[in-house]
C-alpha cells in the first residue's frame, strides 16, 4: 500500500496559498489518474480517495498538527509506503526535489509528521515556493506562506504542479532509484 499526503490548511481561505501546494499536487495527481472524489472521513480527520493499492490524503488538521491525521491514517494500513508533499521555502519558485530520511527544515508540517511516527523515515516531494527577490521582500514566513501567489508566479506553480505529478507516476511505476 502506498500513501501520499498533500499537505495544506483546510477551507476555502487557504485554496490557493503557497502553503496549499501539497493539497493541489494531490488534487492534480487524483484528476489525471481518474481517482474517485475526495471524501472526508472523520476517524482521519483527511480528506481521502482511495483506488487499487494507492490511497490520497489531504489532512484537514491545520499545517501545524499534519502528523495527527497522517498517524491516524498509516495506523490503519500496514506495510505502507508513505509519500508527503509539500510546499518548501528553501527551494525557488517553480523546482522541486525529492528528499527521504531527512529532518523537517522548518516545516511544521513535515515536523508534526516525524513527531507523531518519531521517525524520519519517509520520501517527501518539496516543491519550491521562494521568489527570485524573496530576501528583504519577506518579514514573516508565516504571513508569506499563506499568501496566494500572484499571475506570474501561478504560470510557474501550474508547470511545476504537472511535473511533480509526473515524478509521482515515476515514483510508483519504477521506485526511487537515487534518494536523499
Amino acid at each position: 500500500m502506498t500513501i501520499i499526503i498533500g499537505l495544506g490548511n483546510p477551507g476555502q481561505k487557504y485554496k490557493k496559498t503557497r502553503h496549499n501546494l501539497g493539497f493541489r499536487v494531490v488534487d492534480e495527481f487524483a484528476k489525471e489518474n481518474n481517482f474517485p472524489e475526495f471524501k472526508f472521513v472523520k476517524k482521519y480527520k483527511a480528506l481521502i480517495s482511495k483506488k487499487d493499492e494507492l490511497i490520497l490524503v489531504k489532512p484537514q488538521t491545520f499545517m501545524n498538527e499534519s502528523g495527527k491525521a497522517t498517524r491516524t491514517v498509516l495506523g490503519v494500513t500496514p506495510r505502507t509506503v508513505l509519500v508527503v508533499v509539500h510546499d518548501d521555502i528553501d527551494l525557488p519558485l517553480g523546482k522541486f526535489k525529492i528528499s527521504r530520511n531527512r529532518g523537517s527544515a522548518g516545516h511544521k508540517g513535515v515536523q508534526s509528521i516525524i513527531k507523531e511516527l518519531s521517525s524520519k523515515d519517509f520520501t517527501r516531494l518539496r516543491v519550491g515556493i521562494r521568489p527570485a527577490r524573496y530576501r528583504g521582500l519577506v518579514r514573516s514566513t508565516e504571513k508569506f506562506v499563506l499568501q496566494k501567489f500572484n499571475k506570474d508566479e501561478e504560470k510557474i506553480i501550474k508547470e511545476v504542479v504537472k511535473k511533480t505529478v509526473e515524478t509521482l507516476e515515476l515514483f510508483l511505476t519504477q521506485g526511487l532509484k537515487n534518494n536523499e
